[in-house]
């Protein structure tokens, strides 16, 4: 659009060209499908590919396109001022919809870009190379699949015997002869391959492919609901123990009584092993009948069913923390039995305790022999009756007296004395203390001057590089700590008290002494004493056990002491050692109140 100006005679002409409106509501119509992706693709401008083109190209081929409807019209002229402001107006309400138009262009760059994209990246995770590698290997195999098929048609025709010979015919029938041949032929390789071409491809050798199965996240619900799957499985096996274990027992007079005398006469007439199996298929067919929906209920020992508790869905932080301790510690004392079983049994193979393997190595040369000299019907006869004798009498009596079984049970002794490897470690670190502690006493021996007591020497060993025990704590000398806390409890003190962060929580030791309750605190070692706290038992008014985080399960790990100078009790939380701590505290007090007023 041009706007001329042309002065004469003082006389202002105006010239303005305006595009046609037609050509710009094509234009919007085009557009309109072009964003709301009509059917009719083919209607659609030539945008640019690349969706960095700049705006100023697209709207230049836009007004290339329009430029010769333009130049078709005449040119419109208007001597009153009053035409050029309405024209003025229109040209803006153009301008307004040409970037309109420019806006709607590169939404729809934008948008081609974007399928683009999506495109390239569907094609990337089809994996459509893979594929054809895969079409391509077996379209190999299958060759050699048929090349090793006609090599094998070959060989047996070869190894065939040879056909008599037959009588001349006439020249015209030989090419039916041979169409007949090659129909045989072709219909036999068929048959071969229908027959045996599964078997073959059987034998074709494959590399082993090595699969890594993914592991699952760590998940409360997850080790609750295994740890019942374990426990369910496990149950026909304890169940079967336990009837074994009745039996043995004499639980049950009579049922115990019937066994004894079926399984002795049937080791006697060397029946043992039938009756293992036919005991084995009586209880296979009770099962089937029970699958079945058969109500039979056979055990010696009364079952008792465990109430199953529903799964809660909705638990809080506390209680799924505490379902997980609960699943970690069965799983840690299941664990800990398995552990205890194989050590012994490696440690009684691998001579840790020789006078316990001697035991075994003799019995199994005296077996070894006995099996080369005596027949095996008389080996399983006497192997048959020892046990029956064994089972049914000698391990009655042993459990029914305890101290005969520890005096003559051989296995049970010997099972017994194996050592687990931390057993083994533990008597390991015994041994080296008592290499170290003579030495370490002759040591200190010569180190203690003339004249200092026992008392005093103990009094120093508490002293840190500042000095003794009492001078830390500026207490009377023969104020030491209790034997039970000569090392002192790690522990931290919470004084509510105090806004400072610093004073509010210190890390230290806690001591106990007759009469006091001294804190150490750890910054107080690098040469201030003025963290370390000193509490009277006397003026101790209240004494419990305290949880500093209620969210976590258990009883918690802290001690609330309150007394008359401070507002709220003092915390000594972060305590291992929390109960022990509590009762040497609790005791020395009732000790000191009652010393100090008797009545009470």
């Amino acid at each position: 659009m041009k706007l001329r100006f042309d002065l004469r005679a003082g006389a202002t002409i105006h010239n303005v060209k305006v595009k046609p409106k037609a050509a710009v509501l094509n234009m919007l119509k085009r557009l309109d499908k072009i964003r709301f992706r009509g059917p009719k693709r083919d209607d659609f401008l030539d945008l640019p590919e690349s969706p960095t083109g700049s705006d100023t190209e697209c709207s230049d081929d836009v007004l290339v396109r329009t430029r010769p409807s333009i130049r078709d019209n005449d040119e419109q002229r208007d001597p009153a001022g009053s035409g050029t402001l309405a024209v003025m107006q229109d040209l803006r309400s153009e301008s307004e919809r040409l970037n309109e138009v420019k806006g709607h262009l590169e939404i729809a760059l934008l948008e081609k870009h974007f399928l683009q994209e999506e495109l390239r990246k569907l094609r990337e995770e089809t994996n459509v190379e893979t594929i054809k590698q895969e079409l391509e290997r077996e379209r190999s195999r299958r060759l050699d699949l048929e090349q090793k098929m006609s090599e094998v048609l070959k060989a047996r025709c070869e190894d065939s015997p040879p056909q008599p010979p037959r009588k001349q015919q006439a020249p015209a029938a030989n090419g039916t002869d041979k169409q007949q041949k090659e129909t045989v032929c072709y219909r036999l390789q068929n048959w071969l391959y229908d027959r045996f071409g599964v078997y073959i491809e059987d034998f074709r050798f494959q590399p082993e492919e090595n699969t890594v199965e993914a592991e699952e996240p760590l998940s409360a619900k997850r080790l609750t609901e295994n740890m019942r799957r374990l426990k369910r499985g496990a149950r026909p096996v304890t169940n079967f123990l336990r009837n074994l274990s009745a039996l043995s027992n004499w639980n049950s007079v009579y049922t115990s009584a019937i066994a004894f005398i079926i399984y002795m006469n049937a080791a006697w007439h060397g029946w043992a092993i039938p009756l293992f199996l036919f005991l084995a298929i009586l209880r296979l067919s009770l099962n089937y009948l029970i699958a079945r929906g058969w109500r039979i209920q056979w055990s010696i020992v009364p079952e008792v069913k465990e109430p199953v508790e529903p799964p809660k869905e909705d638990l809080t932080v506390s209680e799924k923390f505490q379902l997980v301790l609960d699943v970690a510690q069965k799983a840690q004392n299941l664990f800990g039995k398995m552990s205890d079983v194989l050590e012994k049994i490696k440690n009684l193979f691998m001579w840790v305790q020789p006078e316990i393997t001697q035991k075994l190595y003799v019995a199994l040369w005296v077996a070894f022999i006995s099996s080369c000299v005596l027949p095996y019907k008389l080996m399983g006869f006497m192997i048959g009756l020892y046990a029956g004798i064994k089972f049914f009498i000698i391990d009655f009596l042993f459990k029914s007296c305890p101290k005969l079984r520890d005096k003559y049970d051989t296995p049970y002794i010997m099972w017994n004395s194996l050592p687990t490897d931390p057993q083994l470690k533990e008597r390991s670190n015994a041994t080296v203390l008592r290499r170290i502690q003579p030495v370490v006493s002759r040591s200190s021996l010569a180190t203690v001057p003339a004249g200092v007591t026992r008392e005093e020497e103990s009094s120093r060993s508490h002293g840190t590089k500042k000095g003794a025990f009492h001078e830390i704590f500026n207490l009377l000398e023969n104020e030491r700590p209790l034997t039970v806390c000569e090392n002192g409890w790690r522990c931290c003190l919470i004084n509510r008290d105090r806004k400072m962060p610093t004073d509010y929580i210190r890390n230290g030791m806690l001591y106990v002494t007759e009469n006091y309750l001294c804190f150490e605190s750890s910054s107080s070692r690098s040469g201030s004493s003025k963290k370390n706290k000193v509490i009277k038992l006397v003026d101790i008014t209240d004494i419990q056990k305290y949880k500093v985080l209620s969210v976590l399960p258990g009883s918690g790990m802290g001690i609330s002491i309150a007394t008359p100078s401070t507002q709220k009790p003092l915390v000594f939380g972060a305590m291992i050692h929390r109960d022990e701590a509590f009762e040497t505290i609790f005791t020395q007090y009732m000790k000191i109140m009652t010393t100090a007023n008797p009545e009470t």
